[in-house]
């Protein structure tokens, strides 16, 4: 049962919408000015209508002391309110580059606790250790 029983009102209001979520098999990793910033065999890969797929990190998985929290906020009618974080290792930021829910809708609620990255703002990805240049797999 998720833990959050709000329901999405883009749901609602679109029935039809599509997003899946999968836990794949890799093992997948994200690179930042030469610091190993994600590393995890436990993501979660949201696959989104009209959107590209994304994966998803525990935040155990994440080194969330290079994050900082942003005032920046958005809003998704499908999964909630995104937090932000900007992202510093060394002489090198990225604002609001890591996004997570925190409360996500119930739809989503696998999401809660993960955060993901803007993928082309990031030096590598790498899975099953491949460097993987545009989409998730």
């Amino acid at each position: 049962m998720p833990q959050n029983t709000q329901l999405s009102p883009g749901f609602s209001k679109n029935p039809g919408y599509v997003i899946e979520m999968s836990r794949p098999a890799r093992h997948v990793r994200v690179v930042f000015n030469d610091e190993t910033i994600a590393d995890s065999v436990n993501v979660l890969l949201m696959q989104e209508q009209n959107h590209a797929p994304v994966y998803y990190f525990p935040k155990s998985d994440v080194s969330m002391g290079f994050l900082q929290q942003t005032e920046h906020s958005t809003h998704c009618p499908y999964k909630g309110n995104a937090t932000y974080w900007t992202l510093s290792v060394g002489d090198r930021s990225e604002e609001n580059v890591v996004w997570g829910y925190e409360t996500p809708y119930a739809e989503v609620d696998d999401i809660k606790g993960y955060v993901a990255f803007y993928r082309n703002r990031m030096d590598g990805w790498f899975e099953d250790d491949e460097p993987v240049l545009g989409q998730a797999h």
